[in-house]
């Protein structure tokens, strides 16, 4: 038989079930149970347009470039954390990703990946 601690005991970390209570935690103080707390919810807060220009019409960016521009490491920009790419055309982003800035990127990012022309332009629209 395996007399091995699991790693929390052998740092020397009491786990604790959620049933269970602690002596002095809040657990054994009678208070209301709390609320569901949502903390994404401010984090994805723009919608955002992402199109392309192609023979002078504007075109959705397909969510294959965008999630392949969201799931990059090339920059370690990590303003651009805070980028979802919903479907076609559509981008949720964070209050701090600099619009301007994401533009540049994605045009950077399409051209290495051969998605967009070298004249070619992104355009970003807020919603």
């Amino acid at each position: 038989m395996d007399d091995r601690k699991p790693w929390p005991a052998m740092l020397g970390i009491r786990q604790t079930r959620v049933n269970e209570s602690v002596p002095g935690s809040a657990l054994t103080q009678d208070k209301p149970p709390a609320r569901t707390l949502c903390l994404n919810r401010t984090m994805f807060a723009r919608k955002v347009r992402v199109e392309y220009e192609q023979a002078g019409q504007l075109q959705p960016c397909p969510l294959k470039w965008l999630d392949s521009f969201s799931m990059r490491n090339f920059t370690n920009a990590t303003v651009f954390d805070d980028t979802l790419p919903l479907a076609d055309g559509i981008l949720e982003i964070g209050t701090y990703v600099p619009l301007d800035r994401l533009r540049d990127a994605m045009e950077d990012w399409f051209r290495r990946k051969s998605y967009l022309p070298k004249d070619g332009t992104v355009v970003l629209t807020q919603n």
